[in-house]
C-alpha cells in the first residue's frame, strides 16, 4: 500500500469511468465508495476524477507527464483486482519518470 503514499509522484490525473446501474460497474463504484477518500488523504493534491455515464464499460484512466494517458477496462474484476490495476498504472508512471 506504499505506493498509494506516492501516486501523486507518478501520475498526474486519475480518471473513473462507469455506469451510474450497471452490474458490470458495481465493483468500480464499490471501488471508489470505499478507497476514495483514503487516496484523496494520501494525495491531497492528486485529481481524481469520477465521471459517470450510462450504459459505459468501468474504465481507470491516468494521466502522466507530457500529456501521456494509459487506460484499463475494468469490466469483470473485483474491487481486489481494480486496486491492483491502479497499483500498475502507478508502476507504469514510475517507469516513465525514470526514462
Amino acid at each position: 500500500m506504499a505506493w498509494r503514499t506516492n501516486l501523486s509522484r507518478s501520475v498526474k490525473e486519475i480518471r473513473f469511468l462507469f455506469c451510474q446501474s450497471s452490474p458490470a460497474s458495481a465493483p468500480a463504484r464499490e471501488f471508489v465508495n470505499k478507497n476514495y477518500g483514503h487516496i484523496k488523504a494520501l494525495n491531497p493534491s492528486l485529481p481524481v476524477l469520477i465521471r459517470e455515464c450510462s450504459g459505459v464499460k468501468p474504465q481507470l484512466w491516468a494521466r502522466y507527464d507530457m500529456g501521456v494517458e494509459r487506460c484499463v477496462l475494468l469490466d469483470g474484476l473485483t474491487e481486489a483486482q481494480i486496486g491492483g490495476k491502479l497499483e500498475e498504472l502507478a508502476k507504469v508512471g514510475e517507469s516513465l519518470k525514470s526514462k
